[in-house]
């Protein structure tokens, strides 16, 4: 069977929490659920990290601006993390070459990792807290689901991350416009400030 479906998936759910997925995988692994994980994933040092970095994302991800900071870091890390776990998918099945396995799940992760940046943008032009701790909790509850769900049946797995992906990239294509104008004015009320710290106070 082709890892193909189990590569791309991993590769999607690694750009929205790249640590969970490899947090994931890892105990599936080590746990004897699968014989599809390789034993790089299962090494105590790579669990033991990726958990310690997993509970960072969990609350980095929660707090207004914060998260989107946290995502410009992760710009980087996520595809580059989602090729990783794919060449070694692929080096453990020997289905797909290491290479071609690295440019799929590299790519899904960056197209879901834009997904994730540009939604969390635009939750950020909403003034309460409470929207971002729900999204972020729907994203860990969903790569969750997901990364176990492609343990067990990866064919449907991918066909749900392809869909997903596809709504996601929808989604931001109408929000664009959104993040553009808050960008806009928070950029004219730092030019403001900056202004108003120049002219100093001025007296009557």
């Amino acid at each position: 069977m082709s890892v193909l479906p189990l590569v791309f998936t991993s590769g999607w759910a690694s750009g929205v929490n790249a640590y969970a997925v490899v947090l994931l995988l890892g105990v599936f692994g080590a746990t004897g659920v699968s014989d599809a994980v390789p034993e790089t994933l299962q090494r105590p040092e790579v669990l033991v990290a990726a958990g310690v970095l997993f509970l960072c994302e969990a609350v980095a991800d929660k707090i207004p601006y914060v998260d989107s900071v946290w995502d410009s870091v992760h710009t980087v890390i996520r595809p580059v993390a989602g090729a990783w776990v794919g060449a070694l998918l692929a080096g453990q099945s020997g289905s797909l070459s290491d290479l071609t396995a690295g440019l799929i799940g590299g790519s899904s992760a960056l197209a879901s990792h834009a997904v994730k940046a540009g939604t969390r943008m635009a939750v950020n032009t909403s003034p309460e807290p409470f929207s971002n701790v729900i999204v972020s909790l729907a994203e860990d509850l969903g790569v969750g689901g997901i990364v176990t769900f492609a343990i067990f049946n990866p064919e449907a797995a991918a066909l749900i991350a392809g869909a997903l992906l596809l709504v996601g990239l929808t989604v931001l294509f109408f929000v664009a416009s959104r993040i553009r104008r808050f960008l806009r004015r928070r950029a004219q009320r730092r030019e403001e400030r900056r202004v108003g710290t120049r002219a100093g106070p001025t007296w009557g």
